[in-house]
């Protein structure tokens, strides 16, 4: 089943505001109590408690002694309890993250509701909040469940509901990316998106706006308001990279029926401290996640082209292997004298790419001559025409 999350900010009052801040450390509490009692269960060699043991002490220990915890709705600290009994493990079973961190206030605070919620144009009525005004319109009725959260100081409202799969018609069969930092993307039918580069245009100001919180005095309302417009900058920053990679994911799964990338590795990638900073601003990891669902919104596909495959140092049109220097930005061949943009031969490349499980083209006609090796590239036609894609 797929499921489409919405997400938009809020407008509420003071009062309003009050009630997300006690929701909002009521849930911190739970999670950073429960969290001491299996740090110290670990310790102790003993049997780290589930989110139901850890909620039942809560009710006996915790809320008869703090009485604000009536003053709110029970699914915020239940559900921070559930996060952290995910994080438990994460971290010890799973292994595939690190150890849970206590948090800390004004750090991504955000809450979670449940029950009685009614929606009704720009509206929402939030159980134990009452009703709340949003900036737009919101899309369905009948929400189950919300997450309320505070990104500088505003807030915002998210949930997800269940979409209409429409498949649209496509303009090309199929097309090959290559992501970068000069270019964010090099598309094979030529189409290249700028990197805007966020947070290296305004690197210069989130520098002036951090020295400004360093030089106010701990615990004063103008280190307070220093702390948020750097907040709002950072909110800037992330907002501008999200919007550019939305706009470049989804026209490439809108208009074309199979898309091929390379699965960079960005962990790796980012130990190279001349670039790491370039890379994080790029968002690589965040193209591919976005990538992935969208393809399955509108009816396409996606492959990943294993890291290893040297798609910069062969000749898209000969299939010739030419060593290249990062520094190289244009690739000529030394077999057929082809020359052309580095990012955009590998794109080429992408595309004509051969999967070694079957040995069929990633892209474009299977009448291709068997002459060239797998995971080799392969010079055809393409012919731009728009295409109704398959269910």
């Amino acid at each position: 089943m797929l499921l489409k999350s919405f997400k938009t900010k809020l407008a509420p009052n003071n009062l309003t505001r009050t009630l997300f801040a006690k929701h909002a450390g009521t849930s911190r509490h739970a999670y950073n109590w429960g969290l001491a009692i299996c740090l110290e269960a670990k310790n102790k060699k003993e049997k780290i408690p589930t989110a139901i043991d850890l909620h039942k002490r809560l009710v006996a220990e915790v809320k008869s002694v703090h009485q604000w915890y009536y003053e709110v709705s029970k699914c915020s600290p239940q559900q921070a309890l559930r996060n952290l009994s995910t994080a438990i493990k994460r971290w010890l079973s799973q292994k595939v993250s690190k150890k849970p961190r206590f948090k800390k206030k004004g750090h991504r605070d955000s809450f979670y509701l449940e029950g009685s919620i009614t929606v009704s144009g720009n509206q929402i009525k939030l159980p134990r909040i009452g009703w709340v005004k949003c900036h737009e319109i919101l899309p369905i009725e009948g929400v189950k469940n919300v997450t309320v959260s505070k990104c500088a100081d505003d807030w915002y409202i998210s949930f997800k509901f269940e979409p209409e799969v429409k498949p649209t018609a496509k303009v090309r069969e199929c097309i090959g990316v290559d992501v970068g930092i000069n270019a964010l993307a090099t598309c094979s039918d030529g189409t290249v998106f700028p990197n805007l580069k966020p947070y290296r245009q305004a690197k210069r100001r989130l520098a002036h706006l951090q020295r400004a919180v360093s030089r106010k005095v701990k615990g004063s309302r103008n280190r307070l308001k220093a702390i948020k417009q750097l907040a709002r900058q950072h909110r800037r920053v992330k907002n501008v990279r999200a919007d550019s990679l939305h706009k470049l994911t989804t026209w490439l799964a809108k208009n074309h029926s199979t898309i091929v990338i390379e699965d960079l590795n960005v962990a790796g990638m980012l130990k190279n401290h001349r670039l790491a900073s370039a890379i994080a601003d790029c968002g690589f990891y965040e193209f591919k996640r976005q990538l992935l669902y969208k393809t399955e919104w509108y009816g396409a596909k996606l492959i990943e082209v294993d890291r290893f495959y040297p798609s910069s140092q062969l000749c898209s049109n000969c299939g010739n292997r030419t060593y290249m220097p990062l520094s190289s930005r244009t690739y000529q061949c030394g077999n057929c004298g082809m020359k052309k943009d580095r990012d955009f031969n590998a794109s080429l490349n992408l595309e004509y790419y051969r999967t070694p499980s079957s040995g069929e083209i990633a892209c474009g006609d299977s009448s291709q001559p068997k002459s060239i090796a797998q995971g080799e590239p392969k010079k055809q036609e393409v012919n731009v025409k728009p295409t109704a894609s398959s269910a």
